[in-house]
């Protein structure tokens, strides 16, 4: 299996991302390794030998992305048996071109705690946390967004990722069986705030998978009890015209991107 490496002098984020984003492309297996804060000489040639001992072990040149500011350190990495692929000297020249300004690359300047919305997405995080599972409504106010759904159907790691990726600050309230009663009603903590809901389902039997593994053989668990729960919380959406969306076949970043596509709400991320 070929061996992709992600370098970086800083977190090594924007090269795995591109490098990812390009691999995907590929139905292939990729033996992944990431290199972060390879800030000196001496680093960059240990991972100069490490690409080369992948060659030789596998008989295949290891693809190599790097995001490398210390012009001595991005020589060093770009002499590896590896085939180099580096994403600054790709775009940094015609972006230079095209704005008429020359770069003055700085080490962690892409992600690190000087950028002017890291603040901004810790209080979102705090936010989301103390605002998990309907445990605290008395701060819906301060909410972006609230998300409901039914337990186990998505609405936690989209809070958490909403707020640790763009700094929004996103309550999730759960629809329990308590909940149900005869017909499904918006709650009054959430009426005050329709304008800020947003809707998760997934399919029956999938949340059936899920739960059973959280609990077994149980009511909660049961197929029926999945299919009633998200019988009446669809009911809801659509006649209280809540926008809503099926996450049983999307990754958490994708829900979150609908779910910004769709709202409108902004990214604060840069």
């Amino acid at each position: 299996m070929r061996t992709a490496f992600y370098i970086s002098d800083g977190t090594a984020i924007t090269s795995e991302v591109f490098g990812h984003a390009l691999l995907s492309l590929f139905p292939m297996q990729f033996n992944h390794k990431t290199i972060p804060f390879v800030e000196t000489e001496e680093q960059a040639n240990e991972v100069v030998r490490e690409i080369a001992e992948s060659f030789a072990e596998t008989g295949q040149r290891p693809l190599v992305f790097y995001t490398v500011v210390n012009m001595d350190v991005r020589r060093i990495i770009s002499r590896s048996v590896g085939i180099n692929y580096n994403f600054l000297d790709q775009f940094v020249a015609p972006l230079e071109k095209v704005l008429g300004v020359p770069s003055k690359p700085e080490k962690h300047r892409t992600h690190s705690i000087h950028e002017t919305t890291y603040d901004i997405r810790i209080e979102a995080v705090n936010y989301a946390l103390a605002n998990d599972d309907g445990s605290n409504i008395k701060d819906y106010h301060e909410a972006d967004i609230i998300l409901c759904g039914v337990s186990r159907s998505g609405k936690t790691p989209t809070s958490l990722y909403l707020a640790l990726q763009y700094g929004i600050k996103a309550a999730n309230y759960p629809f329990t069986e308590e909940d149900m009663g005869d017909i499904l009603k918006l709650p009054p903590a959430l009426r005050r705030f329709k304008q800020k809901l947003f809707g998760l389902t997934i399919d029956a039997q999938r949340l059936h998978q899920i739960r059973s593994e959280r609990r077994a053989n149980s009511r909660y668990a049961s197929l029926p009890q999945c299919r009633m729960e998200l019988r009446e919380v669809e009911n809801l959406y659509r006649k209280e015209k809540i926008p809503f969306l099926n996450s049983t076949k999307y990754s958490i970043e994708e829900i979150s991107a609908k779910i910004l596509a769709t709202t409108g709400l902004q990214r604060r991320k840069y």
